[in-house]
């Protein structure tokens, strides 16, 4: 029999502060368990990010980039993080244009998720793009990006195959394809 306790709340005795970099920082909390005993949990900070679906004319856009965690390229939907007091709607317009080009006339918020809450504060806020005109894409210096525009098929193809592998990709399309389904928006 386990042995319950009236709150599965840890708190938080002291944090110590590991490293700070330009879009992560690394946290040492030591915290009291529910039990009363304590333990440490290592905490990735993260100021949060924004992925855009974005459809045109029934295809999606996609950027192929190459991820060093991954030590490969990855087609992904756009996506960054946002910057500091910086709505998500309005980051979500600004990286589908610098990674893109393209403008959306229509922007919906699919859903927000947590990445790795077991370690990690990273929230991502999906966005579905439409009404898409064309302009000049404006990367990051240091990002440097191919475009593709896909039909629903071929993603779900790349999705079964690994070359699209990434979460909030996969998560986004399955989302926009249930919602296509069920004929709501």
């Amino acid at each position: 029999m386990t042995k319950s306790f009236k709150s599965l709340n840890e708190k938080t005795l002291s944090t110590r502060s590991v490293f700070e970099g330009k879009v992560v920082s690394l946290h040492i909390d030591t915290v009291e368990l529910p039990n009363g005993e304590t333990a440490t949990r290592e905490i990735i900070r993260h100021p949060g990010a924004v992925a855009v679906l974005a459809v045109r004319e029934g295809r999606i856009l996609l950027v192929d980039q190459y991820r060093q965690a991954l030590g490969r390229c990855e087609l992904e939907i756009p996506a960054g993080k946002l910057e500091k007091g910086e709505e998500p709607s309005e980051a979500a317009k600004r990286e589908l244009e610098e990674e893109t080009g393209y403008r959306a006339g229509k922007i919906t918020l699919l859903h927000s998720f947590y990445t790795s809450p077991g370690f990690a504060d990273e929230i991502i806020h999906l966005y579905l793009a439409e009404e898409l005109t064309s302009g000049e894409a404006s990367p990051d210096e240091d990002e440097f990006l191919e475009l593709y525009e896909v039909s629903a098929e071929e993603a779900k193809n790349f999705i079964t195959e690994g070359r699209i592998s990434d979460a909030k990709t996969v998560l986004a399309f399955y989302i926009w394809q249930s919602r296509q389904k069920s004929g709501g928006q």
